[in-house]
Parts: C-alpha cells; sequence; structure tokens
C-alpha cells in the first residue's frame, strides 16, 4: 500500500475503507479526512454505512480491508482504550453517561481515566487535583457549571448530550467523533449544541453523523454523502447542495435514491 500524502492538518484518515459481514458490504472503500479546526459531517440514511464508518474510526472493530490513521500513526489494529488516549473521543447515538452520579462526578471520572496513578491507590480520588481541575473546566466549556451536583440522570435530553461531549472533552482529544448529537432535541437544545460544536471544532477535528440536515448545512466545512456503503460526493456544503447525484439521491430518484429524514 502506498503511503498517504502527508498533511499536517490531517489528524485522523481513513483511507479505502472496506467492511463485509459474510456477504454483505456494509462499506466499500470509503476515505475520508478529518481536518485540525473543522467539522466534516457525514449523511445518509439508517443503512448506508455511517455507524460502521464511525466504528470502524473508532476501533470498535476493524476494517476489512484499508487503513485508519490518528495522528500520523496507524491504527487500524489498535483498539478503542488505545486510541482514546492516543487522543480520539467518541459520542454514541445513546446517552453513554453515569445516571446516579452527578455532572461533576461524571466528568472527574472521565478525567481520571486519561490521567490515571495506579501506584496511588491509596489517595482519595479528590485529592486527584488535575482531574478535579479538568472537570471543572469541561463543565464550564459545555455550559453545565450550573447543574454540576445534579444527579445526571435528572438532566434533559439536550443536557445529557452536552454533559456526554463535556465527558468526551475531559480525555483531552484532538479528534471527535459525533454520533447523532442532535438527536432528539427540541429548537432550544439544538441550538445550544450548535454553538457548543461551533466553538469546539477551533480546537478539534470533528466527524459529525447526522440526520439533521439544517443543521449539517449550518455547521459543516465539508459534506460526505453516503449511499449503501459507499461515498457518492464529498465537498464544500454549497457544492453537495448543487451536486446531481445528491440531488438525485435525496429526490429518490434512479438506483441511489435515499430517503433523506
Amino acid at each position: 500500500m502506498q503511503p498517504l500524502e502527508n498533511d499536517a492538518t490531517v489528524l485522523m484518515r481513513g483511507h479505502q475503507i472496506t467492511r463485509r459481514w459474510g456477504g454483505l458490504v456494509a462499506l466499500n472503500q470509503v476515505s475520508i479526512d478529518l481536518k485540525a479546526g473543522s467539522l466534516h459531517a457525514v449523511i445518509g440514511t439508517n443503512g448506508a454505512g455511517k455507524s460502521t464508518l464511525i466504528n470502524i474510526l473508532s476501533g470498535e472493530f476493524p476494517p476489512s480491508e484499508g487503513r485508519v490513521e490518528l495522528l500520523g500513526q496507524d491504527v487500524t489494529q489498535w483498539p478503542q482504550d488505545q486510541r482514546a488516549r492516543a487522543g480520539l473521543g467518541r459520542s454514541y447515538q445513546r446517552n453513554n453517561i453515569y445516571p446516579p452520579f452527578s455532572v461533576y462526578e461524571n466528568c472527574r471520572l472521565a478525567a481520571q481515566a486519561n490521567d490515571q496513578k495506579p501506584w496511588l491507590w491509596w489517595r482519595p480520588a479528590e485529592s486527584a487535583v488535575q482531574s478535579r481541575a479538568k472537570a471543572e473546566e469541561v463543565m464550564a466549556r459545555c455550559g453545565l457549571t450550573e447543574w454540576q451536583d445534579w444527579p445526571a440522570g435528572l438532566l434533559s435530553h439536550g443536557q445529557k448530550r452536552q454533559l456526554e461531549i463535556a465527558m468526551c472533552l475531559a480525555t483531552e482529544p484532538q479528534v471527535l467523533l459525533l454520533d447523532e448529537p442532535l438527536a432528539g432535541m427540541g429548537a432550544e437544545e439544538t441550538e445550544r449544541m450548535l454553538t457548543l460544536l461551533t466553538q469546539l471544532k477551533k480546537d478539534h477535528a470533528i466527524l459529525l453523523v447526522e440526520h439533521d440536515m439544517d443543521a449539517v448545512f449550518r455547521i459543516a466545512d465539508r459534506v460526505t454523502v453516503m449511499v449503501n456503503g459507499q461515498v457518492i460526493a464529498s465537498d464544500v456544503p454549497e457544492a453537495i447542495r448543487q451536486n446531481p447525484a445528491v440531488q438525485t439521491a435525496y429526490l429518490g430518484e434512479g438506483e441511489h435514491a435515499v430517503n433523506a429524514s
């Protein structure tokens, strides 16, 4: 396999990724670059391959073919925890928080996982000054300081999504993989999340898998459109809007027709 072109702004790269499940080809030679200071959205309906792509990039399972790079390293065979320690953060379609614990404790535990010191097993967790400071920082960044003492399970749906992103940030990632963070949100919660994502992309490379087309075209710097496990277009938002193949797919015409909802 030929080495990829070096680009210091590319923090994560999927190169010619294919994934087979028996006779089913879930992904077919999909390539994607995630650049520093940029939000790259991936759109397509259920079954298009979006979740499979994000699962492979995060290390949940390996590709059948192709390569995944993170910060210039080949991480194709790395497990999820190793990729997380190397600078990768991920959110899921379903909330991945600890409902009985406070907002603060959720964030502190995430920060502590990134700063493990097993030789200090006898020291109370609250004495970990660095983890406490990081928890306070990410709560403030995600607009959760006011609710830091609340049990996480009592937060609104939108606040829980904010908390999950705060927990990701507590591990100090450079790349964020966000799987439908706007799902189930009302208008006000969506606006708060879009404001947060706009702020986060200044310091991260972000992959956003999302069904809300209005939000995608407002916030994305680049959009990749997938149909049946393949990329049919990848470009800046305005070019995607004008792309005949995308228009055909989303209007429900032709062999690649999909539903944009």
